[in-house]
């Protein structure tokens, strides 16, 4: 516990002398000698000559060489994978194409490979890989690890994949949804920096948020918090592939974005839709605003419950910015309580919609190899 009060000190308030975190901990002067011996043995801080009031010290901060995090993020079509050293410091990344219907056993492979050739192009080894975060476009169960419904990602449902990953690499993997992901990436280094209630809105093939409440990624009691694509806006609406009926997904979704077009303009991808709305195509810019109230309104209810400061659009269809945000904060001023209304900001995210989620990613995992190294040095 001692060892833990020192690494923390240096952490908390960055390098300091031997005397300075007797200070900050409490610890005798020799106590903290004997543990920064042990903490440098253990490769947990770097020891630098410094000079405080005139006399030769000791100067102890965190150790900067204490591995590799990596973040393994599926789209709908896609796997993203990287390594860094920290959420900030991406150092090898690599996208691939991945069939719509894949299984979980061919994206997991894919997955631990590309990690492997990531590690190994940097110069390391697979070995140096510290703790992984897996993300997918679906709601996490917390409780038993697994995709948490039948419908969305069915190649999926059933697997823990957390226990799968950390068994083929031997190291702390974490299963966490997209949305989540992204969020976490939003409030560590983008449109939700220094907000302590914010959400974050991801619109692509699907839609989902990520919740960021009191300063913390909420996740709720069973890890499901923030999936927003499936409330029902309309009893009465088409049969979502949750099961339900009348979910938003089922309005804003790319399948019913593509349908709505198709009489019109034939066969289209989403990409092709963002382009053409952003050229000035009127049935596109349409639909994309029919997309906006939508969202509004769905997004009113959540601004009633939480009261955020910000709302952050991501996502691949956040390219189109104030096509869908327009229609998107007059449905909120027309359906939320007008004081909450007034008091929420409406902004796209500062991140690429590809790389929001990453980021998070490494966020995630760079704290789960803290918490394996905090477990390490406790009983070391």
């Amino acid at each position: 516990m001692n060892r833990l009060r020192v690494l923390d000190a240096v952490r908390e308030h960055g390098a300091l002398t031997q005397v300075e975190i007797a200070g900050v901990t409490g610890l005798s002067a020799a106590s903290v000698s004997n543990l920064v011996k042990e903490l440098d043995l253990a490769g947990a801080v770097q020891l630098r000559p410094s000079i405080r009031n005139g006399r030769r010290a000791t100067q102890v901060s965190v150790a900067t060489s204490t591995g590799l995090v990596g973040a393994a993020v599926f789209g709908d079509r896609d796997i993203r994978v990287a390594v860094a050293t920290g959420p900030g410091d991406i150092i090898s990344q690599k996208r691939m194409p991945l069939p719509a219907d894949h299984h979980a056993d061919e994206g997991m492979a894919r997955a631990t490979r590309l990690i492997q050739e990531l590690a190994e192009n940097t110069g390391r080894t697979a070995g140096d890989l510290r703790a992984l975060v897996v993300g997918l476009p679906a709601p996490i169960d917390t409780v038993s690890g697994e995709v948490g419904s039948e419908g969305v990602l069915p190649g999926w449902r059933g697997v823990a994949v957390g226990q799968a990953m950390q068994d083929a690499l031997g190291v702390p993997v974490q299963l966490e949804n997209t949305a989540n992901l992204a969020a976490v990436g939003e409030f560590k280094l983008g449109a939700l920096q220094g907000i302590s209630n914010g959400v974050f809105l991801k619109v692509s093939y699907g839609v989902g948020a990520g919740l960021i409440i009191g300063g913390e990624l909420f996740r709720g009691s069973a890890g499901t918090a923030g999936e927003i694509g499936h409330v029902t806006i309309d009893e009465n609406g088409p049969i979502c592939r949750c099961g339900n009926r009348g979910c938003l997904d089922t309005f804003v979704g790319a399948r019913a974005v593509l349908a709505a077009l198709r009489p019109s303009h034939g066969t289209l991808t989403l990409r092709d839709v963002i382009g053409r709305a952003l050229d000035g195509d009127p049935g596109c810019r349409r639909v994309l605003e029919d997309s906006g109230r939508h969202l509004g309104v769905a997004l009113a209810g959540v601004v009633n419950l939480l009261n955020p400061q910000v709302v952050a659009l991501g996502g691949q269809v956040a390219r189109v910015g104030e096509i869908l945000l327009d229609p998107m904060r007059e449905a909120i001023e027309r359906c939320a309580i007008p004081s909450a209304a007034a008091s929420v900001e409406v902004r796209v995210g500062l991140l690429p919609p590809e790389e929001a989620d990453v980021r998070g990613a490494l966020a995630v995992a760079d704290q789960l190899r803290e918490e394996a190294d905090r477990a390490a040095l406790a009983v070391g």
